[in-house]
């Protein structure tokens, strides 16, 4: 249930000042997240009652660890609807990208073979891929994108060919905030023999993920951006294809044996993946950060975020001054511009009245020849977000340009 009194308790930085001393306004969610009270004692409790390795010492405190870092995996593998032993703890998606890339894609493509991305991805959903086109030769190409800036099934059919490997785009894009039809765009991919990556990192913290049903081959996702602390993810990964993925980093924990001549044996998945000592300070926050989530309702979350989307675009529209671009999305994101004004002075004269905002190209730099614009500002929203957030971004815009004149 979204109850705004419960997260002012809950959430510290709710109550924050801007350095100007005004009340803090915080629309930049698609970034990065507050933290309740309840993650920062979970961190806390590793230092204060839990400290110790995992997996390396035949010990109580050892134990317990093994034991606090298992659960969490059970967790998270609920709230995805996976089986446990398909969640890699990583240090966030794009390390986790990064493992699909180099543990997967080095020895999964070829000279002549094709990886599809589209041009809405963020930088961790690219140059990955980049870097293996580059190692090994294959292709990469583009879906292109529907008139909105949307990428469609029918879309993936016509772009799709023969020498299709591997199909890499995000469930939810950064800045336009569009849904992807996973579960047809994995119908279409396995049916060609390719498989789906998916960047869940503005998704699995917004919506209901069931990887299950959107029979995605790899879904990567990072806990700062779900309420948890930085520094830790996940990737998801069907069991069968992690068994076929190399480690992207090797060292203590991830082996059950090596020699003198170099013959080594690597543990199943996920250990094979999670070398030497993990963040598990981290691992412990995002638990409590998916506990979080879970009690406040992740279909409730998505709900109310849908009616901020509209709350916002609506308002902006009667200014006069915005110029959205994606209007009709269905995330909580929107992306705009002051008419007559270059993004980063809006984001600045934002900042001015306490409201935080993200400004650029944020991170998706192949999208600015399909926007036509080389920079947008960026209001992003969470479950904490309320109409007074948005009424004060409203009031702002209406009023940058006259600022802006007076300032220049």
């Amino acid at each position: 249930m979204i109850d705004h009194a419960r997260f002012l308790r809950d959430f510290p930085m709710l109550s924050g000042k801007s350095m100007q001393g005004r009340p803090l306004v915080w629309l930049d969610n698609a970034s990065t997240t507050f933290k309740p009270r309840s993650v920062m004692e979970a961190v806390d409790r590793y230092y204060t009652e839990f400290t110790s390795n995992s997996h390396r010492g035949d010990y109580d405190l050892c134990y317990k660890m093994d034991s606090l870092v298992q659960e969490s995996r059970e967790a998270i593998a609920r709230f995805i609807n996976a089986d446990p032993t398909e969640v890699v703890f990583t240090s966030g998606a794009t390390a986790s990208l990064n493992l699909v890339a180099f543990g997967y894609g080095l020895t999964h493509v070829k000279a002549g073979d094709e990886i599809l991305l589209t041009q809405a991805e963020h930088a961790s959903n690219v140059l990955p891929w980049f870097k293996v086109s580059e190692m090994t030769g294959a292709k990469v190409g583009y879906i292109p994108l529907d008139e909105e800036g949307r990428l469609t099934a029918e879309n993936l059919e016509k772009a799709i060919t023969p020498r299709t490997k591997i199909i890499a785009v995000a469930h939810v894009t950064n800045v336009l905030g569009y849904i992807a039809p996973v579960k047809e765009l994995a119908r279409i991919a396995h049916r060609h023999g390719a498989i789906l990556v998916i960047d869940g990192a503005q998704s699995v913290p917004h919506m209901r993920t069931d990887v299950k049903d959107l029979d995605c081959d790899f879904l990567a996702f990072s806990g700062h951006k779900m309420c948890g602390p930085t520094g830790i993810g996940v990737l998801y990964g069907k069991y069968d294809l992690l068994r076929e993925t190399e480690p992207f980093m090797t060292g203590g924990g991830m082996n059950a044996k090596f020699d003198m001549c170099g013959d080594v044996n690597y543990l199943q998945p996920p250990l094979r993946f999670e070398a030497g000592t993990q963040n598990l300070e981290g691992i412990l926050g995002m638990k409590a950060a998916i506990d979080y989530i879970e009690s406040v309702g992740i279909d409730d979350i998505r709900e109310y975020e849908q009616g901020l989307k509209r709350y916002a675009v609506a308002e902006l529209e009667k200014t006069g001054m915005a110029e959205i671009y994606n209007a009709h999305s269905e995330a909580g994101i929107v992306a705009f511009n002051v008419k007559g004004v270059f993004a980063q002075d809006a984001a600045t004269f934002l900042n001015s009245r306490g409201i935080a905002c993200r400004s650029g190209n944020h991170c998706a730099k192949i999208l600015i020849d399909y926007l036509g614009q080389v920079a947008t500002v960026r209001a992003s929203f969470y479950f904490y977000t309320t109409r007074e957030d948005i009424d004060c971004l409203v009031d702002a815009v209406r009023h940058g340009k006259e600022f802006l004149d007076a300032y220049f």
